[in-house]
């Protein structure tokens, strides 16, 4: 994603630069000249149409190539992800369920829950790829974290995934990227990568908390817990 974002403005500078010198060419050559002069009128002109129409075209294929090559490794997955992480988006937090019921070392499906009050961290292995199913429980949200350079959105009905390979130890900031109602700004959240034996013993943490099983919204097994409504004064 990064050397996308560059490429293009790179590519954008060259072509900037490119029409500057034109209009700059354009007004010195073609300036008035004494006794007012026109310029020279010419009302067909086909290689310079045909070039001013092809060019804009190659540019958009390029572009377009790149595009769509970039977006093709970013959504790549792994055969077999070490940890896999279903982010539940609810109004108006996030909910992270650790699937680690198959990991001999902790054993149990374990969950992290937000609310409005409290902002929920979502805890990586550094250098482990990770497999993220994106969920919705009300509206659209969208799960995004700047310096990964990715979002994606969490639609009722319509799961998503993706895979990332951390590969920086650090605290890092997300939230919602989607404008999703009142409390849109308060679904905020924390990623923090750290090493693998960390990971394990925080989760192994959440385990004795009793915060195990999965938490997937009203529509499963289980409702997801919600900042309690204040009433208004009247």
């Amino acid at each position: 994603m990064g050397d996308l974002w560059v490429g293009a403005w790179v590519a954008s500078a060259v072509i900037g630069v490119m029409v500057w010198g034109l209009i700059f060419y354009s007004l010195f050559k073609f300036r008035r000249r004494e006794g007012n002069e026109v310029p020279r009128q010419v009302r067909y002109h086909v290689p310079l149409e045909v070039l001013y129409t092809s060019v804009p075209f190659l540019i958009i294929v390029v572009l377009f190539f790149y595009t769509v090559k970039a977006e093709n490794r970013v959504l790549a997955q792994v055969d077999q992800p070490a940890h896999t992480v279903n982010v539940v988006g609810q109004k108006w937090s996030w909910t992270f369920n650790y699937m680690e019921q198959d990991n001999p070392e902790i054993g149990a499906t374990v969950h992290e829950v937000g609310t409005i009050e409290k902002i929920p961290e979502l805890v990586l292995p550094v250098n482990k790829p990770v497999r993220f199913n994106i969920y919705s429980a009300d509206v659209i949200h969208s799960f995004w974290v700047p310096a990964f350079y990715f979002k994606m959105d969490a639609i009722p009905g319509k799961p998503n995934s993706f895979d990332l390979t951390p590969t920086k130890t650090g605290t890092f900031d997300g939230k919602c990227a989607e404008l999703c109602g009142t409390y849109h700004a308060a679904m905020l959240f924390t990623v923090k990568v750290v090493s693998e034996d960390e990971y394990t013993a925080y989760v192994k943490g959440l385990a004795d908390k009793g915060q195990t099983g999965e938490l997937v919204g009203p529509a499963g097994n289980s409702a997801l817990p919600t900042a309690p409504h204040k009433e208004e004064k009247k």
